[in-house]
C-alpha cells in the first residue's frame, strides 16, 4: 500500500504508491485511525470552544430528541450510535441539568421514555446555530466541493 501525502497548495492529501512496497514500514502517521482520531480531536476542540457547557454526545441527544420528538431511551441510543449504558449515563446527566425527562411508556411499563423539557428545547434551539458553524469551522480547511466529497466518503465508512 502506498503512502499518504499533501499535494501541493491545494492541501489534498493523496496516495502516493511506493515503487517497492516494504511490508515491515509502517508509519503511524499515514494510518487511517491515526488520521481520522486527529481530525476528531479538531472538531472537539471547535466545538468545545463554542458550546463548552454541553459534550458532543450530550448535544446529539437533545438535537435528535429536537428533530424526532419523544422516543425511548434505547432507540435514542441506536440513532446517535451509543450503547445503552453510554446513552443512560448522557440521559442521566442532561435530567440532572432539567434539559430532558424521562416517563414510562404507558403500554410496556419498562420501556423508558425520553423527551425535551421546555428547557431542553429552549437549550438546542439556542445551539444549532453554534453547531451548524461548529461544522463550517470543521470543514474550513476545505473547498465546498471537497467537504462534500469527504462527508459522503466518511458516511461510506461508517
Amino acid at each position: 500500500m502506498g503512502r499518504l501525502e499533501m499535494s501541493g497548495e491545494d492541501n489534498l492529501l493523496r496516495l502516493v504508491e511506493a515503487e517497492e512496497p516494504d511490508e515491515n514500514n509502517y508509519h503511524l502517521q499515514d494510518q487511517v485511525g491515526f488520521i481520522l482520531r486527529k481530525a476528531h480531536q479538531r472538531h472537539v476542540s471547535i466545538f468545545a470552544a463554542h458550546i463548552g457547557d454541553l459534550t458532543p454526545p450530550q448535544f446529539a441527544a437533545l438535537a435528535k430528541l429536537y428533530d424526532i420528538g419523544e422516543t425511548s431511551q434505547n432507540q435514542l441510543g441506536t440513532l446517535i450510535a451509543m450503547d445503552a449504558a453510554t446513552v443512560k449515563g448522557v440521559i442521566d446527566r442532561l435530567k440532572a441539568r432539567g434539559l430532558v425527562e424521562l416517563s414510562k411508556h404507558e403500554v410496556d411499563k419498562r420501556r423508558l421514555l425520553v423527551n425535551l423539557t421546555p428547557e431542553g428545547r429552549e437549550a438546542i434551539e439556542r445551539l444549532i446555530p453554534l453547531a451548524r458553524t461548529i461544522t463550517e469551522e470543521t470543514l474550513a480547511p476545505l473547498t465546498a466541493k471537497e467537504a462534500a466529497t469527504f462527508l459522503r466518503l466518511l458516511a461510506k465508512l461508517a
